[in-house]
């Protein structure tokens, strides 16, 4: 979601620098969370304001921009009130740097996936190469330090797992044994 104010900023001039203005966008802009596409890598669709922009969030503009955007406590406040709103509709399971901790406190499991910062930046480049983006490892690892050092030190939500998370260090797993050690977590809650 938070990408996805992220290019409508983008894609309305609005400056990744001004608070107010991105304020002003979250609280105008409503997204739809929704089942992915048919053979689409994600795993839900966004839609704003009737517009699915899934294919769009990934775009290296928004990547650059995303860490500026989610810092200002307006758009975090905003799009919290939508997370919850979409939340309290359906059972549900929700990815998110403070969805543990600030969005659903009280929700019944909390899953904190974690991996070092080579094994995210290898995750990454071979994701971006996979979609024939050329950039370097090296500057995917510098790009996932500066995000999680914005995000570690902005004053709301500040990245850090729930107190009562558990915790799942993936480094070294496969996407499919992560799922196992998550859903074993799932069936005895």
């Amino acid at each position: 979601m938070y990408r996805a104010v992220t290019l409508a900023a983008a894609e309305r001039r609005v400056d990744p620098n001004d608070p107010q203005a991105l304020t002003r966008l979250a609280d105008s802009i409503r997204m739809k969370v929704g089942s992915a596409a048919q053979q689409s890598p994600e795993t839900c669709s966004i839609s704003i304001d009737g517009k699915d922009v899934t294919s769009q969030l990934r775009r290296p503009d928004v990547e650059d921009a995303v860490s500026l955007v989610s810092r200002v406590p307006g758009v975090r406040e905003a799009l919290v009130r939508q997370q919850r709103e979409i939340a309290g509709r359906q059972p549900m399971v929700m990815a998110g740097r403070d969805i543990g901790t600030v969005v659903l406190p009280d929700a019944d499991l909390k899953v904190y996936l974690d991996a070092s910062i080579s094994e995210r930046a290898r995750r990454r480049h071979a994701e971006f190469s996979n979609q024939g983006r050329a950039v370097t490892e090296k500057i995917v690892l510098e790009d996932l330090r500066r995000r999680d050092q914005i995000d570690r030190e902005r004053e709301v939500s500040p990245l850090r797992p729930a107190h009562d998370a558990i915790v799942i260090q993936t480094d070294g797993l496969s996407q499919e044994e992560v799922l196992g050690r998550v859903l074993e977590l799932v069936d005895g809650a």
